[in-house]
């Protein structure tokens, strides 16, 4: 070969002028049953497990329709809210005596911080390339704390939880046709105690049963406020012999007094 024909000096190197070859990626036949093209096939197979769990989602939306409650209550003393499923672990964690009270902050922010924020740090706790789970120890370990630890609390929460008083709490009830310009209903929402338990309809909360379904007569009615009833205490009642009087027969006659 004659000097300098189809020779490139580079330093001290002597490459070829036609010897480059275009920068291609291979084909994906070169790798069958290993790899395949994003776009249409791994992005089209994405979409078609994707619409059928949105369909399955969507069935059972229709199926079980979402469990709403009756309209939000400020009057309601005795409401005991219950947070959705994927919250029931923290709630869990507030009934106990280390993490709620004086010890709220511990309970809110502390515990929750260090748990999520200790999952965060994982990858950089443990760097190692291997994939199974008992070769690393770190990764393996906290994951498997954090999913008992909150597999437990929204076991224990749920558990614990008086679901048959949360149903009648929020059940959904008809607007109740009382006469709130009687002077008896006045009375009613001028004690505290009464309008916090039984509600401004006097359709009952979580503290007390609806008064609309009440059989008693005025006299029973009477004897239930100065005396008490099952949990209801006795005294609750700050008026005159007169209010307590015109309140019981209001009550007795389901918030429609025929005198009114």
């Amino acid at each position: 070969m004659e000097r300098g024909k189809g020779m490139k000096f580079v330093g001290d190197s002597r490459v070829k002028a036609n010897n480059r070859k275009p920068n291609i990626p291979k084909d994906y036949s070169e790798y069958p049953g290993k790899t395949e093209a994003f776009w249409p096939n791994f992005l089209l197979k994405e979409w078609m497990v994707g619409a059928v769990f949105l369909m399955g989602y969507l069935l059972i939306t229709v199926a079980h329709p979402a469990p709403l409650e009756r309209m939000a209550d400020p009057t309601d003393a005795g409401y005991i809210p219950l947070p959705d499923w994927y919250f029931l672990f923290l709630y869990q964690l507030l009934k106990y005596q280390y993490a709620s009270g004086d010890y709220n902050v511990i309970g809110t922010i502390v515990m929750p911080g260090l748990a999520f924020g200790a999952l965060l740090l994982a990858p950089w706790l443990d760097t190692g390339k291997e994939r199974r789970p008992f070769r690393r120890p770190i990764a393996s370990s906290m994951m498997m704390l954090g999913f008992i630890s909150i597999f437990y609390l929204t076991w224990e929460s749920v558990d614990q939880h008086d679901w048959e008083a949360a149903a009648q709490q929020g059940a959904i009830v008809e607007e109740a046709d009382i006469n709130t310009d009687a002077e008896g209903y006045a009375i009613y929402s001028a004690q505290a105690s009464c309008i916090g338990c039984h509600g401004d309809t006097m359709t009952g909360g979580a503290g007390g049963p609806s008064l609309l379904d009440t059989e008693k007569t005025p006299e029973e009615v009477m004897d239930v406020i100065i005396n008490g009833i099952g949990s209801m205490p006795a005294g609750l009642f700050d008026g005159s012999d007169e209010e307590l009087e015109i309140l019981a027969e209001y009550i007795a006659a389901h918030g429609q007094p025929e005198d009114e």
